[in-house]
This record gives C-alpha cells, sequence and structure tokens, in this order.
C-alpha cells in the first residue's frame, strides 16, 4: 500500500533498528565460515532490549501482553547456542504478527502491508545476519528443499504473483526478469538469494526450485507450496516442538483433539516424497 498505518510503521522501526546492530556488532574473526560468535553478541542485545523495543512499539494499554511477546520477539532470528536459523524461526515472527493481530495492534486493513512491507523487511533482515554471521542452516534437505533458511517466501511470494500479467513461474530463468523485479516480489528475491549462496547451476543445487518453474500459473503454485509447507514445517516434531503457545496463541484443547490412526501414522514416513508431488505433476502437465 502507498501509506503504511502506524502501526505499521512502528514495526518497521522495530526491525531497522534491529538492523543497525548489525552494523555495530561485526563478525569475528575466524577461519570458519559457518556459526561466527558475534551472532550471540547480537542476539545478547536483542535478549536484553526485547522488551524495551516492544515498550516503545506497543501503546500503553497492550503493555501488559509484552512479557507473552518479548519470546515470540526473541525466537524469531535465529539460535544464539547453535548459531543457526531455520523456518521454526520464522514460523515464530509470523506467529508474532498473529498475536499482534489478536491484540487489535494491527488491523485487517494492514495484511497487505505486513506481508509486503513487515515481512520482506524482516526476510531482507534475516539475510543479511545470515550472510554476516553464517548462521547453520536448522534442519536444511540440502538440494532437495527449496532453501535452507526460510519457506514463507515461496507461499506468500507466489500468492503475490497471481494476478501478474506477465511474470510466470519460468520467469526465474529469465536472467532480466530477475534483476527488475526481485525487488518487488518475495518468490523472485528467495530464488535469488538461493542462487547467491547456492553455488553452481540451479538445476543442481535447488532442483525442486526448476521443478516448480515448470508448473504452468502461480494459482498452482502456491497451493503446492501450502501443501509442502503443513508437511515440511508444521508436520515436523523437529520444528513445532519449540514452538511457542500461550494466551494469545493457545494449544489445541486435547479432549477435543482426534488422536492419528495407526494407518495416519505409518503413513508419516512417506509425507516428505509426497510433498513435492503436486509440483512434479504440475510439471509434468505443463510440459506436455
Amino acid at each position: 500500500p502507498s501509506t503504511l498505518s502506524p502501526q505499521v510503521q512502528q514495526l518497521l522501526k522495530l526491525l531497522s533498528t534491529l538492523d543497525t546492530w548489525v552494523d555495530e556488532i561485526p563478525p569475528s574473526q575466524q577461519s570458519l565460515r559457518y556459526g561466527n560468535p558475534a551472532f550471540r553478541t547480537w542476539h545478547e542485545r536483542l535478549v536484553q532490549r526485547a522488551g524495551q523495543l516492544l515498550t516503545s512499539c506497543l501503546p500503553e494499554e497492550l503493555h501488559p501482553a509484552i512479557p507473552e511477546l518479548i519470546p515470540y520477539v526473541t525466537d524469531s532470528f535465529g539460535n544464539a547456542i547453535r548459531i543457526d536459523y531455520g523456518t521454526g524461526h520464522e514460523l515464530t515472527f509470523c506467529a508474532l504478527l498473529y498475536c499482534l493481530a489478536r491484540l487489535g495492534f494491527v488491523k485487517e486493513a494492514d495484511g497487505g502491508a505486513l506481508g509486503g512491507a513487515v515481512f520482506a523487511s524482516y526476510i531482507a533482515l534475516m539475510r543479511r545476519i545470515q550472510t554476516t554471521y553464517w548462521l547453520e542452516p536448522a534442519g536444511s534437505h540440502g538440494v532437495w528443499g527449496l532453501d535452507d533458511y526460510q519457506f514463507m517466501p515461496f507461499i506468500w511470494g507466489s500468492a503475490q504473483l497471481c494476478q501478474h500479467p506477465m511474470i510466470r513461474p519460468r520467469s526465474i530463468h529469465s536472467q532480466e526478469t530477475m534483476e527488475a523485479y526481485a525487488s518487488e516480489y518475495l518468490y523472485l528475491a528467495a530464488v535469488k538469494f538461493v542462487k547467491q549462496v547456492k553455488k553452481g547451476p540451479l538445476q543442481e543445487t535447488a532442483p525442486i526450485i526448476c521443478d516448480v518453474a515448470a508448473v504452468p500459473n502461480w494459482q498452482k503454485v502456491n497451493s503446492g507450496m501450502v501443501k509442502m509447507y503443513q508437511v515440511e514445517v508444521l508436520s515436523k516434531l523437529p520444528i513445532m516442538q519449540h514452538f511457542l503457545f500461550g494466551h494469545l496463541l493457545p494449544f489445541p484443547d486435547p479432549h477435543t483433539d482426534v488422536e492419528p490412526s495407526t494407518t495416519e501414522a505409518s503413513a508419516e514416513s512417506s509425507k516428505t516424497e509426497a510433498a513435492a508431488e503436486p509440483f512434479m505433476t504440475e510439471a509434468a502437465a505443463g510440459s506436455s
């Protein structure tokens, strides 16, 4: 949107503050590529000042919620002990935005700005942190993943392009398109970042992104990404065991949950392979 609400501007200001800390806390000199210990200093400052940042951002009537919001803030930017970052931390930031909506701080009218401005700024900040302190990718799938660190740019990014008159999924192979539009569209920026950090042809370093490029339209890409996210992130215990629940985002009532059947449990092992199936099917259909 051309005009951002004061609430969205406050969130952008918070992220801008975190970005300045990267300038103030340079990486330590070391021989190892990954896991620069200076990240622990950056993150320690985040932990120490998270309450102050939220106090400056939120109106006084919402200050009682700050103790519940602080863990979402501090867990959105990686793990200081392991010096890593992954889709679980990204999910925590999305949960923070949800909690702010539950509180009424951001409104439904801010939805576009939360994705196109706030989340985009968060991703840009995280990519700077990743390439400054070289955080280990948490739960990387190697060449069989979309991105070692993030997933949501592919979901919201494909949705962002659904009505675009010219850019198609195959447009990621056009250098001209990538240079002209990567700064405007989350999906293209995500692919550009993968090309930046993974050396070599995209067909070798991230073949699933190339499979997705053969899907005929963004609507099908988006629906496939949502299904893949459910399998690769929301259904993974190593990720979700760290997810934060509370008053604003309560854990589902166990008395109303249905236990998974034996058949469903035995099918869990095949979910990873099935996650990419929508893309493979659509790619085959699009090339025929």
